[in-house]
């Protein structure tokens, strides 16, 4: 089976292709990923020599190069993670969110749809997308699966506009498909824009802490391993044209997850109690800033056996004793060093 993961060297993707490549050495597995600011092949190093691995530079954006692609390789199926995922950089230029998470979601399924035209018997092409798709929540109440769509962001708004084109697909053309929407991810190789990893790195430095408002927003918090988890069972048992939202149970105000943070990488840099506290900054809000997002997994939970792991302490522990192991890889991608390393690895190399 020839498997095509995009966004395959970021954050979630990463870890979604390792575990695809180490756990399933028969599978053909290809990671196409354009290597923008949080793609990062450093992420790959411990497979980049497997046999059953390619990695494919390329933008989803190029449709011709997409099309060629599924030409050449008939992938039997597409694993998409490849999106612009920032809300705060959707605020800045709503227009790369469209043509990434859009624009090239539709090149894709275009390619997928001509390549294997009405014959579409063990083909799946699985869409990942998120929970700010169904908007924000009062106090109480999750989001479920059929939770009316209400994004309040151009990323929201992306994301949701990806997801309708999935289904609209598959009711029009026949296209075999799943969607799962996760809440948030952290752990591992998350990219320092990300509330986590930013407040860890800046901790580690002494920087302020910077809180959106009051900071009492609140998130569902998804451990990544886990998330990677979740998406091998849905490609491999969830049904066709079915959605299922994976969420860790986890639900925390932003103000207090970080002062765990602040206490247990205190502990760890045996830093006296309280002292990064000190460094939490409030800021002025964001534009259409969700209130609460939390996520029913009952689903997925029912249906594939699938939940979290770890709990958030737990998984928050272990991310954060990566990050302090790994303060290379945090100054490399900080610096950009890491930009350099697909060159380095790959300019005299060909796809195999």
């Amino acid at each position: 089976m020839n498997i095509l993961i995009t966004g395959g060297a970021g954050f979630i993707g990463s870890h979604v292709v390792r575990l695809f490549v180490n756990k399933y050495p028969h599978y053909n597995i290809y990671n196409l990923d354009l290597l923008t600011y949080a793609g990062n092949l450093e992420n790959l190093k411990d497979i980049e020599e497997r046999e059953n691995y390619t990695f494919i530079k390329e933008d989803i954006n190029d449709s011709i190069r997409i099309n060629s692609l599924f030409e050449k390789y008939k992938f039997d199926a597409v694993i998409h993670l490849a999106a612009e995922s920032h809300v705060d950089r959707s605020i800045t230029d709503p227009l790369a969110f469209v043509r990434t998470n859009i624009m090239g979601t539709v090149n894709l399924l275009n390619a997928f749809k001509e390549v294997w035209k009405d014959d579409f018997k063990g083909k799946k092409f699985y869409h990942i997308s998120t929970d700010e798709v169904y908007g924000t929540l009062g106090t109480t109440g999750f989001f479920t699966e059929t939770t009316p769509y209400d994004p309040n962001s151009p990323y929201s708004a992306s994301k949701a506009s990806s997801d309708h084109f999935v289904r609209a697909y598959g009711e029009t053309y026949g296209l075999p498909y799943v969607i799962t929407n996760c809440s948030n991810n952290y752990g591992p190789y998350q990219f320092p824009e990300k509330l986590i990893p930013l407040f860890i790195n800046n901790i580690i430095k002494n920087k302020p802490l910077p809180l959106y408002g009051d900071g009492k927003y609140t998130r569902d918090w998804l451990y990544v391993i886990d998330h990677a988890i979740a998406i091998d069972l849905v490609f491999h048992k969830g049904e066709i044209k079915e959605t299922y939202n994976i969420g860790g149970f986890n639900e925390w105000q932003n103000i207090d997850l970080v002062k765990v943070l602040c206490k247990l990488t205190d502990e760890k840099l045996n830093r006296p109690e309280g002292s990064s506290e000190q460094l939490i900054t409030y800021v002025k809000d964001r534009p259409g800033h969700d209130k609460r997002y939390a996520i029913d997994a009952s689903k997925i939970n029912e249906k594939l056996g699938w939940k979290p792991s770890v709990t958030f302490e737990e998984g928050l522990s272990k991310t954060i004793d990566w990050y302090l192991d790994n303060q290379q890889w945090l100054d490399h991608v900080t610096s950009g060093q890491y930009q350099k390393y697909y060159e380095e690895m790959y300019k005299n190399r060909e796809l195999k």
